[in-house]
């Protein structure tokens, strides 16, 4: 039997795995990240940090998905905890420098276990893992390029 409305069921649709499993990574994340006093927004954005060590608001914003309303209050609060510093760019004063302190740099250490025990409470292999990647790496990409096209 046909059923027209089979595409309606939750079971059918791929956003729902995937906004299940996303909320559940990010409860996994908070006890950890809560010893580290940050949310998982705030550890996406150090961690961008932490590789890149000084970084323009735009660059963060695109690199991490988020729109600069959600991006802004997120960085007051890091400020406020001595992690990073903001300024305004000297050859663009539109543009926002976001640069990492010392204070944010010794937090890296205080996060090393961070991955290791994400990774831990999941039983993938690693060619599961990897295949994982390269499929949201490659939804993401193609939004990516679909945003850059309009």
């Amino acid at each position: 039997m046909n059923d027209k409305y089979a595409s309606l069921r939750l079971k059918n649709q791929l956003c729902f795995p995937l906004y299940a499993v996303s909320n559940l990574i990010t409860r996994k994340y908070k006890p950890l990240l809560d010893k580290l006093d940050l949310t998982y927004t705030q550890y996406i954005v150090m961690m961008v940090l932490w590789e890149e060590k000084q970084v323009n608001e735009r660059f963060l914003c695109e690199t991490l998905c988020l729109k600069s309303n959600t991006l802004t209050p997120l960085l007051k609060k890091l400020e406020n905890k001595g992690y990073i510093r903001k300024s305004k760019d000297q050859n663009d004063e539109r543009n926002l420098v976001i640069t990492l302190t010392d204070e944010g740099a010794k937090l890296r250490d205080q996060a090393l276990c961070v991955p290791e025990c994400i990774s831990r409470e999941f039983n993938l292999t690693s060619d599961e893992t990897s295949e994982l990647y390269r499929v949201l790496y490659k939804i993401l990409n193609e939004e990516k390029e679909k945003e850059k096209e309009q």
